[in-house]
Parts: structure tokens; C-alpha cells; sequence
């Protein structure tokens, strides 16, 4: 008989402390220890692409050396911009299938911190400034990359929302915005695709470090959602490593931390943490990586040129078409065209930082354009040098000079890679003076004008609107990038890419833009829920490109908009036909509302979306389930998901502000009862459903006639007297004595029928 399988128990149970402490932290920058039975664990950075540093040739201390050769997908601002979790999860199998072939078992990603500012340096390595579309395309990433047997780390756990001061500062944010915004794609993703490992970021949450949270480790993370992988720290994300511990963190890196493996064993020693704490910490490594080395395929091989074509025709998905006057896209093959700028030759297609990839090829955009000219003339001038500001006037001048004479002209604008970085915040959103003066100069003498931006945070794009016919928003691409732009300016690829965040008119109109980045190790999430579309809905500001905003070279019509309740949520249904004349992906996104809600809400909020693909004419009835957990608000005062009794309206459309149909649902809210005190409101009391009618015949005499009460005041007195605490009310108009009013509220928090007594006579 073959030997039988060692559990978890059975690998740590003869590990001395010291080694249980060991397993916990970094035998270097990128492995954890190997420990007795328990193998070592190999992770890497890389949500669109592995940054891996083979450690045979070319590790170093700091991580900061040169990796191995990796493909580099879009980067998340530009992934997220599909709309497309099945894409995700496409992305993330391919690069499941590299980490196998490079015998990594953990990949750092992916991120999904909310963009709750435009300014934040690292929005490129993040979905989106909402929590649901962020959780279903983080979900198919996800499940992708594991699906190869290789881990995935949900990063930054949590509301790492800035790059100043991110290692101290702390995010002062109130539990609904945290629970609502911040925490809901982490508990979507953990609950639905299963991660092996959570990563804690660097910041305080309300004062505690993310790595010593125990309320946000174990008492949410564990307790409610039923993580039951590993926590690993960001590199250098621990402060006080026993405090980690304890609260929940599992690994700590990097390493070695021989010092802090000491302290861990010491403490454990001294009875603070237990050894139980150690010890299911151990354990939890020692399960992950013996998963991780029960399911690496060191067989592996992968094709660079098919993950090219793949990371192509996944950048062509996410690009979108913010204008298009006059139709002057897709291209005509024919004719002379003008190529302008220092991004169509030196492309600008992922982020600074940790995350940046040594990509195994670059499409360079003039080539790939010149490659489906056709019989057209391309001429190109740079036009701008992001890093010589001082040649400007003479690359603007031949650039003129080149537009002037061709039938269009195509400019390349947007972010150098020392202008947005991990590391570090913008001061503004602005595009650089010097390419708002090109494309002026451009425009004075080219009556069509195109621009493809390139750029990991949101810009202020009014200037580039009011001079261009056309502009495409590549976001960030990834290697392939400049192969997919030449596709969707000559219409071999189909626009479909919708926005992921708002486009503001101006910076100071962002939500956050008196609380950001924050000051004296604070900041103040002061704009609450009202994070990206929400605040700009919720204040009817204008905009100048909204949530979900992106054209296509057809259009699509919708009609017989249905929304039916049941027991699991709520199945919406719509008609969407291709109007137009071709073929065509619309995204079709579903908001809800609830006009009669007793608690502030945003007007509308993202609960749903598809895709559909359509050829001219075609016709197609489109379903898309929202869950009843997406109809729910963060219960402050009960603290808990409750979801709110009413007609809710449920608008379909392709933007959060482009709603095409609506239909109105019904949905029977949650019970919720809260307990009662003397603090309790008469509000309070009255909607409870034992204390409620009891005190209704309490109060008659003090109210009378509820339509006449106060009228020789003239005021509402149920309305008035509403907020009294009860406490007060009773005794100060004695409808009850102390112990009266003790035993009332006793009875209906104990859940006693009215009338009956809870303690003897």
C-alpha cells in the first residue's frame, strides 16, 4: 500500500518554535524558508506579467535587478477597460502557464485597491473606481492563474489608496464606506474565485497597520468571508512582527528575518502570542506549500510569439473610443497619413515600479501602422521629447510641417513613465503643456486630427476633445499595444473598451480633492460612499467623459427592458440591436436605484453587466442576473449587509449615464430588529415589532389624534417627539417608572410577546 498522504498536523507537529517562527518570514527577497518536510515557496510580482528574478542568475537583495523575459499583458487600467471577465481569466491562465515554466508558485496580484483619486500614483495597477466591476474582473484573473495551479496574492488588503507616505499613513474611513467600497470587491473575490494568499498593504486603517489588524485579518477576513489561505505582508509592510502575528498575518516578508523570528519564538515562549497562534500560522504555510508543490508542472512551456498574439488581441478589447466626429475612424488604406509623436516609437505601455515587466517584444505603433497602410503614405514626426522639453519649439515646427501636408493626422500624446509611478502621487491630471501646444499647432493647419492616449492615471481631457475629431484611449496595453492601435484605427479590430473611471471636468471636481493625499499621517476618507460616479451623480456635476462611457464604429439599440425578483435576486432583461453597419461588441450595464431609500445612496450604482456581440441588423435578448446581496447597504447601526424594502428602479444602459430602458422590481427588505435602550429613539421603539404596539397605546394620550397633534403649534409632533430617546420621554412624562421602562425594553429585546412578563412576579 502506498504511504499515506502527511497532513498539515503531521508536517509541523515535530517543528521546534523556532522553526514554526522560521516558516513565517523570507528565507530571501522572493522564497520563503523550506523547513523540515515543508518545501520553499517561490513568489513574484506581476499582475500583467511576471517580474520574476531567476535566483540562480540574477536575484538581489532589493529586487530591484533585471527579471527574466515575460510577456506583458495590459496592465489592470487597461485589462479593466474590457469589461471582460472571461478575457481576465484568460490573461491570468497565460500567465499561470509562464509562472509553471519559470517555477514560481505565487503570483503578486492581482490589485485591486479602488481608484478613489485620479492622482494616485499606482491607479495603473488597479481596476476601477467601483467595487463591482473591480471584484468581477479580479474574479476571472483570478480564477484563471489558479486554474494553472499556480496562487494568486489579492493585493493591497486595504484601502491603499495613495502613495504618499504609504507606509505610515493611516485611511480614517467610516465602516459604511469601508464595508461598501473598500473591503466589497476583497469580499466578492475571496468569497468567489477562493485566492491562496492575501496580501495587507502598507497603511494604517483607522490607526491600526493593515499587518497588525486583527479586526481585519481575522475578525472580517476569516470570520466573516472564510479565508482560509495564507496572509502575507507587502515587502516591508511589518512594523512589530509579534503584533503581526497575532492579529492574523501568517508570512512576512521579505527575508530573513532572523530577528524577528527570534522575538516571534520568544514571545510564543512567554505565552503572548499562544503557541496555538504560531502553530495555525505554520500550518497554514505548510498546506500552501505543499498545494503549491503538489500542483507545479515543471514541464511547462509556453509559445512567446501565441502569447504576443494573445496579449494583441486582448489590448484590442480594452481600448476605447472616446470620440469619433464625422466617422473619421477606421482609417481608409489609402492617402497620405501623418504619424505624430514620441509614443508612436517609444511606446508607453505599463506602469514604474514593482510591477514593471522585461517584456519579450514590443509592437512599435509607426511599424504596425505602416505594416496596413495599404497603399497609403505614412510619414511621421516626433513632434515632442519627454525628456527634452528644450527641443520643443523645432519638433513642433517639423511636426506642423508634416501634418500640413498629409490627408489626416494621428497623434501619439499622453504620460511618460517618469510622470506616474509607483512610488509617488501626481500633483494634477493635467496632459503636458508641450503636447497641448502641438496639437493646437497640429490642428491650425490639418482639418482631421486623431489622438491615441497613452497613460496610466486619468487626464484632463478638455483640451484634447475640443481639438481632435477622434480620440482613442489605449490606457496602458502592454507589449502588444502598438499592434491593437493599428488594428482599431483601420477597423480590423472593433472598438469596445468602455471607461472604468470618470473623466472629471476639472481635478478640484473630484471627490476626493480636500482629502488627498492626506496630512500629518492621516487621511480623511471625508467624501464617504460617494467614491468616482457616485459623487459625480450624486452633486449632477458635468463631466467630460462618464463611468462606462465608450464608442463603437456601429451603434445599438435597446428595448423591452424586464427585471423579475425572486428569492436569489433579481434576472434583468433586455433586446440590444446592432443598428448600425458592422459588426460590434456592446457592453451592457445594468445600475440600480431605490428614490424611496431612508439612507443616503448614490442616484445609481453599478449591480450588473454583459457583453454581447452583434453583426448589422442582428437582434439579441440579453439577461444579466443581479445577485440580492448586490441590492444591500452596509448597516451601520446593526452592523450588518441589510438589503432596504421597495421599488427599486433598474435602469440598463451603456454608461452611468447613457440609460437607454428601465423597469422597476419590488423587493421584501431584511428584517432587522435592534436591540433596545434607553438611548433608543421613539422612532426606534415604534418600528419595533414587540415594542411598537405596546407603546403606540402608551403614547395616545401624549399624541391624540396623529393628524391634529401639534396643530395649535403648528408643527408635526410625531415627527417631533421621533428622535427623543425613549429613556427620556417615559420618565420625563411619566408614561413608565424606571423599572417600568427597564422591564419594557428587557421584554421586546428578549423577544417576548407583548403582555408577558420576563422575570418572576
Amino acid at each position: 500500500m502506498p504511504d499515506p498522504v502527511p497532513t498539515t498536523d503531521d508536517l509541523i507537529a515535530d517543528l521546534s518554535t523556532g522553526q514554526r517562527a522560521r516558516l513565517g518570514s523570507g528565507r530571501d527577497f522572493w522564497s520563503t524558508e523550506a523547513v523540515g518536510a515543508i518545501p520553499s515557496l517561490a513568489l513574484t510580482d506581476g499582475p500583467h506579467g511576471l517580474r520574476y528574478q531567476d535566483p540562480a542568475h540574477n536575484g538581489d537583495a532589493l529586487g530591484i535587478g533585471p527579471s527574466i523575459p515575460a510577456t506583458c499583458f495590459p496592465p489592470a487600467v487597461g485589462l479593466s477597460q474590457s469589461w471582460d471577465p472571461e478575457l481576465a481569466a484568460r490573461v491570468g491562465a497565460a500567465i499561470g502557464r509562464e509562472a509553471q515554466a519559470a517555477g514560481v508558485h505565487i503570483v503578486l496580484g492581482p490589485g485591486i485597491n479602488i481608484k478613489r483619486d485620479p492622482r494616485c500614483g499606482r491607479n495603473f495597477e488597479y481596476y476601477s473606481e467601483d467595487p463591482h466591476l473591480t471584484a468581477a474582473l479580479a474574479t476571472g484573473w483570478v480564477r484563471g492563474l489558479q486554474g494553472q495551479g499556480i496562487g494568486a496574492s489579492l493585493k493591497h488588503f486595504a484601502a491603499n489608496n495613495a502613495e504618499f507616505d504609504r507606509m505610515r499613513s493611516s485611511s480614517d474611513i467610516d465602516p459604511r464606506p469601508l464595508r461598501e467600497i473598500y473591503l466589497r470587491a476583497f469580499q466578492r473575490v475571496v468569497t468567489d474565485a477562493a485566492p491562496w494568499t492575501v496580501m495587507c498593504s502598507y497603511n494604517k486603517i483607522n490607526g491600526v497597520y493593515a499587518s497588525q489588524n486583527h479586526w481585519l485579518l481575522t475578525e472580517v477576513l476569516r470570520g466573516e468571508w472564510g479565508f482560509d489561505g495564507v496572509v502575507v505582508s507587502d515587502w516591508g509592510a511589518v512594523d512589530d512582527r509579534v503584533a503581526a502575528v497575532t492579529a492574523g498575518l501568517d508570512l512576512t516578508m521579505p527575508g530573513p528575518d532572523e530577528g524577528g523570528d527570534q522575538r516571534l519564538a520568544a514571545a510564543v515562549a512567554a505565552g503572548s502570542p499562544s503557541d496555538s497562534v504560531l502553530a495555525t500560522a505554520a500550518g497554514r504555510i505548510a498546506a500552501l506549500a505543499t498545494k503549491a508543490a503538489g500542483s507545479a508542472r515543471p514541464e511547462t512551456s509556453w509559445d512567446i510569439d501565441e502569447h504576443h498574439a494573445l496579449a494583441r488581441s486582448v489590448a484590442a478589447r480594452c481600448a476605447v473610443l472616446l470620440k469619433n466626429d464625422h466617422a473619421v475612424l477606421p482609417l481608409e488604406p489609402r492617402g497620405t497619413l501623418a504619424v505624430i509623436g514620441e509614443f508612436a516609437t517609444e511606446p508607453r505601455y505599463q506602469g514604474g515600479g514593482s510591477s514593471h515587466v522585461n517584456a519579450t517584444r514590443v509592437d512599435i505603433a509607426l511599424d504596425e501602422i505602416r505594416a496596413l497602410a495599404g497603399s497609403a503614405t505614412v510619414t511621421h514626426a516626433r513632434g515632442f521629447d519627454t525628456g527634452n522639453p528644450a527641443a520643443g519649439a523645432e519638433l513642433r515646427a517639423q511636426a506642423v510641417d508634416t501634418a500640413a501636408g498629409a490627408d489626416i493626422a494621428v497623434l501619439f500624446l499622453g504620460l511618460a513613465a517618469a510622470q506616474e509611478s509607483e512610488g509617488f502621487d501626481r500633483d494634477h491630471i493635467e496632459i503636458p503643456a508641450d503636447q497641448v501646444e502641438l496639437l493646437t499647432a497640429v490642428r491650425a493647419v490639418q482639418s482631421r486630427v486623431v489622438v491615441v492616449l497613452a497613460h496610466g492615471g486619468v487626464l484632463r481631457l478638455a483640451p484634447i476633445v475640443d481639438a481632435a475629431d477622434a480620440v482613442l484611449d489605449t490606457a496602458l496595453l502592454g507589449q502588444a499595444g502598438g499592434g491593437a492601435v493599428a488594428d482599431l484605427l483601420f477597423g480590423i479590430a472593433e472598438p469596445c473598451g468602455r471607461l472604468t473611471e470618470t473623466v472629471p471636468v476639472r481635478l478640484a471636481d473630484v471627490p476626493a480633492y480636500d482629502n488627498f493625499p492626506g496630512e500629518n499621517g492621516h487621511v480623511r476618507y471625508g467624501e464617504g460612499i460617494f467614491v468616482g460616479y457616485r459623487w459625480y451623480d450624486r452633486r449632477e456635476l458635468a463631466v467630460t467623459f462618464p463611468f462606462g462611457h465608450g464608442l463603437s464604429y456601429t451603434t445599438f439599440e435597446y428595448t423591452d427592458a424586464r427585471a423579475v425578483a425572486d428569492e436569489q435576486g433579481v434576472t434583468v432583461t433586455v433586446r440590444i440591436t446592432n443598428t448600425g453597419s458592422r459588426a460590434g461588441r456592446e457592453v451592457v450595464q445594468v445600475y440600480r436605484s431605490l428614490d424611496s431609500s431612508t439612507v443616503m445612496r448614490a442616484p445609481r450604482e453599478l449591480c450588473g453587466f454583459t457583453t454581447v456581440a452583434l453583426d448589422p441588423g442582428d437582434t439579441r435578448e440579453v439577461s444579466v442576473h443581479v445577485p440580492r446581496a448586490e441590492f444591500a447597504y452596509w448597516n451601520e447601526v446593526a452592523n450588518r449587509w441589510t438589503v432596504e424594502g421597495g421599488d427599486y428602479t433598474v435602469h440598463v444602459g451603456s454608461s452611468s449615464r447613457d440609460l437607454r430602458a428601465s423597469a422597476t422590481v419590488t423587493l421584501t427588505g431584511d428584517q432587522v430588529v435592534l436591540p433596545l435602550t434607553r438611548d433608543s429613539s421613539l422612532a426606534e421603539v415604534l418600528a419595533h415589532p414587540i415594542a411598537g404596539p405596546e407603546l403606540s397605546g402608551r403614547l395616545q394620550p401624549l399624541l391624540g389624534d396623529s393628524g391634529s397633534a401639534g396643530a395649535d403649534l403648528g408643527i408635526d409632533m410625531a415627527r417631533m417627539v421621533g428622535s427623543i430617546p425613549i429613556g427620556r420621554l417615559a420618565l420625563n412624562f411619566g408614561l413608565m417608572t424606571a423599572a417600568d421602562l427597564d422591564e419594557f425594553l428587557e421584554r421586546a429585546d428578549s423577544g417576548a410577546p407583548v403582555g408577558t412578563k420576563t422575570t418572576p412576579s
